[in-house]
């Protein structure tokens, strides 16, 4: 009995010779791995291959590394060209649709008076820049009228400001309203003259296309003044 008593106590495995033995507080660790197997690795040592979040490659990335910057910043680029288009669609469609009415009901015909002497509508011819200004260089405002319009384009690639979206679809309106004049009205391509309709008293005739890029240049000066670029940031003195 005493030998059957033995044999029944003795541990068949090598785990199971541990399961009785005593953790230095003396609490005992029934079934639990010692020696090495018990044994873990510091979190992120040499061969466990770092952190969870490192074995995915999410830890440690600087912001913007791998272009998750830049593409934050490329839709509200996006957003303030599509303000600058609309602007400028708005602008010339309302200069052309406006142009055309006048040469079709007012032309040939006396002015009709809005506010008294002090404001009415007469058609008239422009050969000469806005408000009527250098008659004898048709041509040369026909190409900075084009070359305005290029340097608009070119800007617009690095828009992030919606002021100077603003800013610069009004002048990008306007420059292509009285463009289309110079280049499809009499007497010729590049000689066009424009037509102009707003007669208030005592100041030149003007058209809408004229107004809109007074409104875009005196809105450009009032961002410069304030510091304030295409791209969005901020010169502070």
């Amino acid at each position: 009995m005493a030998e059957a008593e033995r044999i029944i106590g003795t541990p068949d495995t090598p785990g199971a010779a541990g399961a009785g033995r005593q953790r230095p507080g003396g609490d005992a660790a029934p079934g639990g791995p010692s020696g090495a197997e018990g044994t873990q690795a510091p979190a992120g040592g040499p061969g466990t291959g770092g952190t969870a979040a490192g074995r995915d490659g999410t830890s440690g990335t600087p912001a913007g590394a791998d272009g998750r910057g830049s593409a934050a910043e490329r839709p509200r680029g996006r957003r303030r060209i599509a303000v600058l288009f609309t602007v400028a669609v708005i602008a010339y469609a309302l200069d052309l649709a406006s142009k055309m009415l006048v040469v079709a009901k007012l032309e040939h015909r006396p002015p009709i008076r809005l506010i008294g002497d002090w404001l009415q509508l007469e058609a008239i011819r422009n050969a000469g820049a806005a408000f009527g200004f250098g008659e004898a260089f048709t041509v040369i405002f026909t190409v900075i009228a084009a070359a305005v319009i290029v340097v608009i384009a070119r800007l617009a690639r690095k828009l992030y400001s919606l002021p100077w979206a603003i800013a610069l679809g009004l002048l990008l309106g306007g420059a292509l309203g009285n463009l289309t004049d110079r280049l499809f009205r009499a007497p010729g391509v590049f000689e066009g003259a424009v037509v102009d309709f707003i007669s208030p008293k005592h100041f030149a005739v003007f058209n809408l296309a004229d107004s809109a890029i007074v409104c875009g240049g005196i809105l450009i000066v009032l961002l410069s003044f304030r510091g304030l670029d295409p791209d969005g940031t901020v010169h502070k003195d």
